[in-house]
């Protein structure tokens, strides 16, 4: 898929960020569609789907929260990443948990933004056929045979280390939230603190260097997210 044949919904009710991200993207080579507020987004979405949205959370006519939960209860399965001046970090989880596939903060670089737009669509495809094996520089994940090297050299993972890394695989290059983690490493009844302990546990078997972190970097209060693939 080439960046000409990809279409951005841009939803947002700021004028100067419109234009931002029509110049920037439209340079890319991205087909750019604006809509000012949900009820508009909403309308664009249902006559012709884009393949993905750039969504504000502060719209004039309904939250962008409720915006996103209204499309991923009807099953809208296209990636949307969540633009916002918010910098709090239960209003990120929030919009992470209702189903964004990432967040960029305000103001923010067009190059860190189309980065994650590639990601989000190469995850996108992923899940439409997932490889079994996941490589990234001197890391890799064998799926079926759950086995895990670095440099070539297999690494013994504990079963939750390995169920971690599973979760952050399948998800690669995506912010993965605390609570989806404890969701589905322990169903949900274990503490964040005991994630903590065992994605520590897993850096110092994965990682090069504890102080330079090249695999599973940390969004503070947020969650984890783990390095795409090559």
């Amino acid at each position: 898929m080439t960046n000409s044949s990809v279409k951005i919904l841009v939803v947002d009710d700021e004028p100067p960020i419109r234009k931002l991200l029509r110049l920037g993207l439209t340079a890319e080579g991205y087909a750019i569609v604006e809509a000012t507020n949900a009820r508009d987004a909403m309308e664009k979405v249902e006559a012709d789907p884009p393949d993905l949205i750039l969504l504000d959370l502060g719209l004039p006519d309904m939250q962008g929260h409720d915006l996103l939960a209204r499309w991923r209860n009807e099953l809208l399965d296209l990636p949307i990443i969540i633009l916002s001046s918010r910098t709090d970090e239960a209003g990120i989880v929030k919009a992470l948990e209702l189903g964004a596939d990432d967040y960029v903060t305000k103001p923010f670089g067009t190059k860190e933004l189309v980065a994650r737009i590639r990601v989000a669509l190469r995850h996108k495809l992923q899940q439409q056929g997932e490889r079994p094996i996941f490589q990234t520089g001197d890391l890799s994940v064998d799926l079926v045979k759950r086995i895990v090297k670095v440099a070539d050299k297999e690494v013994k993972l504990s079963p939750k280390e390995y169920d971690i890394l599973r979760v952050l695989v399948q998800h690669a290059g995506k912010v993965i939230t605390h609570q989806h983690l404890l969701n589905q490493v322990w169903g949900g009844s274990t503490d964040v603190q005991y994630l903590r302990v065992y994605v520590r546990q897993l850096r110092q078997k994965i990682e090069r260097s504890p102080d330079g972190l090249q695999y599973i970097t940390t969004e503070t209060g947020v969650g984890y997210r783990l390095r795409e693939a090559d």
